[in-house]
């Protein structure tokens, strides 16, 4: 076909430096906008007292919107050109951050993490994949996927940092007014400095799978964050997993059907990809449901400076820097199998590890190991699902691959703080309600403590007990339960690692080599 030497001469001139610089700024500033709202949990609570799950949807609204329409944007950049994309989705990004800056409530604030989430989602897929399609030996690829893998971990790093000076010098919303900044210089560089590259190869829009995709993750990520306020059993639950499943099963046959699929099922039957994809969802969930964990623990419940929150995110994040020439060469040298395991075997250590920390303790070194093994293990993971999943693919399909790889991992990723929110104050609900019933306080105090709870929910009630004199009594209670509830959702964190590292360790035996198109094999 035609398409295919337009391709090849679009990567033909290899990577340029701008291209380099454009791709590797673009996926820090997606990471940048997307670590942001964690790290400002404490104050979102304190400043614009969010009651049940809204807490929860200010991240969701930015990772949603990434997690569903990842896949389109890495189509789309293929059939029209990376670096309209990257130009765009900056663009898009700066908009949603500057809407949010300027939020007058909760509301407005889910409106620009969703519009920057839109702009992010555009960015994480067309960064790889405009530097993949300019490498030309699987030694530069692996070095460029090392690169990216380590500014996807500097955006993580900058967030807290900047969410930590800005929220102790001025206040949450110059966070945001930075972001906007960073995001207005990405757009900047990519339209001067980027060589632009597509892949069309025949393909075309698949709105079917556009549609069934984004309803059935919409319905299934609604399900869980909204389980713990509206209850499990409730018809509007019961029916978003209902929706969800089907909505899945009908993306599926989509797929099979489209002329031009969204998704190329047959990925999936080399089995490196396969796994690599697994892990990216149960693995990244681990990590990021283990970062949203530790900021409500120092945010939220403990109410401590946003300082402590942002080192503790440069310990989850800042390690990949370092790591980088090591995973460069252990990208080219070791099994990938042997990388992803102990990658997740250290997240899972380091969960066990923060499980066993007493809510009353309030002291930063307890959290400096276990932390420190989950962020080393994320550095090796990181990479070495992204090197699994694109390398193992033919180069005209690394648009797709990487736009696959994202997903799933943003999916992951979505299903963090989703997942551990809603396992976390379910369980503090529970635990709260038990001990106040047990508890000889007056029946008055019982009352206003259960009337808080059913409002708010169990940190509503932490917050309302630190504040007023007249609730004081009920923060004990509130505190232990929330400890509890947070500990369970370290664990549950870290039996995700555990299983995705077995899986990686018994599955993947050898290093992993670019095939050809599976659908000639």
């Amino acid at each position: 076909m035609t398409t295919e030497p337009a391709a090849r001469t679009a990567t033909g001139r290899g990577l340029t430096t701008g291209t380099l610089v454009a791709g590797l700024l673009a996926v820090c500033l997606a990471q940048i906008g997307l670590a942001i709202p964690a790290t400002l949990n404490g104050l979102f609570q304190s400043n614009l007292r969010p009651v049940g799950s809204q807490l929860t949807w200010i991240s969701d609204a930015f990772l949603l919107p990434v997690a569903v329409l990842e896949l389109t944007f890495g189509l789309l950049g293929d059939l029209f050109g990376r670096k309209r994309l990257l130009v765009g989705g900056a663009s898009l990004l700066a908009v949603g951050e500057l809407v949010s800056a300027t939020a007058s409530g909760i509301h407005q604030l889910w409106a620009g993490q969703s519009l920057a989430g839109l702009g992010a989602a555009a960015l994480f897929p067309t960064s790889l994949a405009i530097l993949a399609a300019g490498t030309t030996s699987p030694a530069q690829r692996a070095r460029v996927i090392a690169m990216w893998a380590a500014l996807l971990s500097t955006g993580g790093f900058l967030a807290p940092l900047l969410g930590g000076i800005t929220a102790t010098y001025g206040s949450w919303r110059w966070s945001f007014v930075v972001v906007t900044a960073i995001a207005a210089a990405s757009a900047a560089v990519s339209a001067l400095f980027a060589v632009n590259s597509s892949a069309p190869g025949g393909r075309s829009l698949d709105v079917a799978g556009q549609l069934t995709i984004g309803l059935g993750l919409f319905s299934l990520l609604y399900a869980i964050i909204q389980g713990p306020t509206d209850g499990w059993a409730s018809p509007s639950i019961v029916i978003a997993f209902v929706l969800a499943a089907v909505f899945l099963a009908a993306f599926v046959l989509a797929e099979k059907r489209a002329k031009s699929p969204l998704l190329r099922l047959d990925l999936f039957r080399n089995r490196a990809f396969a796994v690599a994809s697994v892990v990216a969802v149960v693995g990244m969930f681990a990590f990021l449901g283990t970062a949203y964990a530790v900021s409500i623990r120092l945010g939220p419940v403990q109410d401590q400076a946003p300082m402590r929150t942002a080192l503790a995110f440069v310990l989850l994040n800042g390690i990949t820097l370092v790591m980088l020439p090591l995973t460069e060469r252990l990208l080219t040298t070791a099994a990938p199998g042997l990388l992803l395991g102990a990658g997740l075997l250290l997240i899972a250590a380091g969960d066990y590890w923060a499980a066993t920390l007493p809510i009353t303790d309030s002291t930063f070194t307890s959290l400096i190991l276990p932390l420190g093994l989950v962020g080393l293990g994320f550095a090796i993971t990181v990479s070495s699902i992204t090197a699994t999943a694109v390398n193992t693919v033919p180069v005209h399909l690394a648009g797709m691959a990487s736009a696959t790889t994202n997903l799933l991992r943003d999916f992951g990723f979505t299903l963090g703080p989703a997942v551990i929110g809603a396992v976390a104050l379910s369980r503090a609900a529970n635990n709260f309600s038990d001990s106040l019933h047990d508890s000889a306080l007056p029946a008055a105090l019982k009352g206003a403590g259960t009337a808080v709870l059913e409002e708010g929910g169990p940190l509503a009630v932490n917050g309302a007990s630190t504040a007023s004199p007249k609730l004081a009594d009920l923060h004990p209670l509130a505190l232990d339960a929330l400890g509890h509830g947070y500990s369970i959702g370290f664990i549950v964190c870290g039996s995700a690692a555990l299983l995705s590292a077995l899986l990686a360790l018994i599955t993947l035996h050898s290093r992993t080599t670019p095939h050809a198109d599976p659908t000639e094999r």
